[in-house]
């Protein structure tokens, strides 16, 4: 099972006395970045929530968003009077200076941070586990966004594998005529050179074995099948670890180049170009991989 590193989720809980909805979003990263944007008054939870959060998602650039909506009374504002003067003293300054009006400074006062805020003495340990329900719940919507999307990439990627594999399969059938070609290459450089007559048959035989050796690449198609099907047992392992699938791509790739470069194959050297476009496309998945 592999997981997608893109996602969204959202949660919800509602109590008599207020609704808390959390966003959580995230896009791939290499490692976990988490930014929490909630109100000041429950700013003393935010480590729980990101042991909560990392433990989770483990990895991405995570957004997570808590919104507070009190019902009827039961938000109790507090002014901080010494702030909000302080900010009007200054605006009515700057406004006066640039020949500004200074009627709605109050309207933008009380906008600016930290000068309205909640009651310290009102958020209680009900409150506290109602955000932690709203966050949970978020952070599970995320978790179940990604393992979908994890499973539409963990197709593509099987998909893209099987094609290396087909290619792989129509480079076997061209084999035979790879080695004649290769042979009658050899000797018609050979008879260019000494004559039809002027060379040792039997010397020409084991150049010829030594020469083919070089170009062999019996292991590297074996390796690359075992590389695919590694491949394979690690997308649908419980797990997700796309470090891992990067660590196989990364091998495959070393595979496909080393046969391409022994190839001296028209035909196999196209082939080799398909299969290295699949592993690119594989690639550009693997980024997504949490």
């Amino acid at each position: 099972m592999i997981k997608s590193m893109t996602g969204y989720g959202r949660g919800e809980s509602v109590s008599d006395k207020m609704i808390v909805k959390v966003e959580v979003r995230s896009i791939n990263s290499k490692f976990f970045d988490l930014n929490v944007r909630m109100p000041q008054m429950f700013r003393e939870k935010e480590l729980v929530i990101r042991n909560l959060a990392s433990e989770k998602l483990e990895r991405g650039k995570v957004d997570l968003n808590v919104n507070i909506e009190y019902k009827g009374e039961s938000k109790i504002n507090t002014i901080n009077h010494e702030l909000a003067t302080s900010y009007f003293n200054d605006l009515k300054k700057l406004a006066e200076s640039l020949n500004q009006p200074t009627e709605r400074l109050m309207n933008l006062v009380m906008k600016m941070p930290d000068v309205i805020s909640a009651s310290k003495d009102e958020i209680g340990e009900d409150e506290w586990k109602q955000l932690n329900e709203a966050v949970v719940k978020g952070i599970e919507s995320i978790d179940t966004f990604r393992k979908e999307e994890g499973a539409t990439l963990a197709n593509e990627l099987e998909k893209n594998t099987n094609n290396i594999l087909n290619t792989l399969a129509e480079i076997e059938t061209l084999e035979p005529e790879r080695m004649t070609l290769q042979k009658a290459k050899l000797r018609n450089q050979l008879e260019e050179l000494l004559g039809k007559d002027g060379y040792d048959k039997n010397r020409f035989e084991q150049e010829l074995i030594y020469y083919l050796e070089r170009m062999d690449f019996s292991e590297e198609k074996v390796r690359l099948k075992s590389h695919c099907d590694f491949f394979f047992s690690t997308i649908q392992s419980k797990e997700t670890n796309g470090r891992k699938l990067n660590f196989i791509g990364q091998e495959m790739g070393r595979e496909i180049n080393t046969l391409g470069s022994k190839a001296n194959h028209a035909g196999i050297q196209k082939l080799v170009v398909t299969m290295k476009d699949e592993l690119e496309k594989i690639k550009e998945q693997l980024l997504n991989i949490l």
